[in-house]
């Protein structure tokens, strides 16, 4: 019988949980998740759907899984990544890689931020079959969306076609999401000189140079605040953070380097490209009599803005479902990429973003069902309705 495999939701919450997934940009953290996207590709083979593993180049230890039921040139992607971030020793109340119900909770790794949303994908398609899709049903697992977004990346880099609409199960509560900010991380460091502290001519300070870089930085900020507005988010304006300075090493020696890490959060419409050409120039020109040396690089490659046009089938679609008005968040998620690959995508998922990367990760049991039941609508609309059907 199929799906007769195919353990019931909490079981596949309970599985996926204790396969360990952590992605990290510190080696000694990192893990492969093979055994997270084999276990799910083996519950969707029961189901009838073609399962295709995807390493990720040169990472054999890490893959994507394209699992597909019914054939057409459209069709609605469930997509979620199979990844955690690292979890803080100790400080959980009971194994984090055991699923622990409590208090109307499922307690576990991955719980919210997002492994349960492929089960609750999985369960929303347990009785569908083939011959009765008008168009095909695509569950999308990735690899390594919290430490780069390489899973997803390695999609795109192949021009590997999907579908048309995309449904990504990051935690909103539910709310639709059709827009979010971007990410950028960007390094300055200054390269001076060391001397005797006693006599400053026997040395170039940095840290003199990163005092005047700080406030050009807080002035851009405060210029780009002015210049881009978008009412549609909470924090109508681009943000900058500086998030950590480091420099020197004794009060008595002249400060030869100094480095500066900073967090910039674009708005739909603006350029990452742009921004950093920006950053530079400003820099540039307000050291040009620094004597030292500017280092400018990106700490990563940087997440673009999601904006979904209001209009789009899936946007009517996770409103009318959902009866809410698809709105915005401030975090990033994988939908870029998806529509670089031609999909319209909206942002739709069971658990609550303050539960995401934190100790004793939660999602609410009464959150399974109706997570299940708005699945099956998108399914319904995008894959066995007939076309142009409301």
């Amino acid at each position: 019988m199929p799906g007769a495999r195919v353990p019931d939701v909490t079981g596949m919450i309970a599985e996926l949980v204790a396969l360990p997934s952590v992605s990290s940009v510190e080696p000694s953290f990192d893990q492969g998740n093979r055994a997270v996207v084999e276990r799910l590709a083996e519950w969707l083979e029961a189901l009838g759907f073609a399962c295709d593993l995807r390493p990720l180049p040169g990472r054999p230890e890490k893959a994507n899984l394209i699992a597909t039921l019914g054939k057409g040139d459209g069709g609605l992607v469930l997509s979620g990544h199979t990844d955690t971030v690292p979890y803080d020793d100790g400080l959980w109340s009971s194994d984090p890689f055991r699923l622990a119900e409590r208090d109307g909770r499922l307690y576990g790794l991955g719980t919210c931020d997002m492994k349960a949303f492929l089960a609750l994908a999985i369960e929303a398609a347990r009785d569908l079959r083939a011959g009765d899709l008008r168009q095909p049903l695509i569950l999308l697992a990735t690899a390594d969306e919290e430490s780069g977004m390489d899973g997803v990346k390695a999609l795109v880099e192949a021009g590997h076609r999907l579908g048309r609409h995309a449904v990504i199960g990051e935690p909103t509560n539910l709310a639709p999401i059709r827009l979010h900010k971007g990410v950028m991380m960007e390094s300055v460091r200054l390269v001076g000189r060391s001397g005797h502290s006693s006599n400053p001519a026997l040395g170039v300070s940095a840290l003199d140079a990163m005092a005047k870089v700080l406030p050009e930085l807080i002035r851009w900020r405060g210029e780009l605040a002015e210049r881009y507005r978008d009412a549609r988010f909470e924090v109508p304006y681009p943000t900058l953070n500086l998030g950590c300075i480091h420099g020197g090493d004794n009060p008595n020696r002249i400060c030869p380097s100094s480095e500066l890490h900073l967090d910039l959060r674009p708005l739909p419409g603006m350029s990452n490209e742009e921004l950093r050409a920006e950053l530079g120039d400003r820099l540039r020109h307000l050291l040009e009599d620094f004597p030292g040396r500017l280092e400018l690089r990106s700490l990563f490659p940087g997440q673009p803005a999601l904006e979904t046009d209001a209009g789009a089938e899936i946007v009517r679609a996770a409103g009318a479902l959902t009866g809410a008005e698809p709105g915005s968040v401030a975090f990033g998620t994988e939908g870029p990429w998806l529509q670089q690959l031609g999909m319209d995508v909206v942002v739709l998922g069971p658990g609550d973003i303050a539960q995401a990367h934190q100790p004793d990760e939660f999602l609410a049991l009464d959150r399974l069902q109706p997570t299940v039941d708005l699945l099956r609508g998108f399914i319904r609309r995008f894959c066995l309705e007939p076309a142009g059907a409301a």
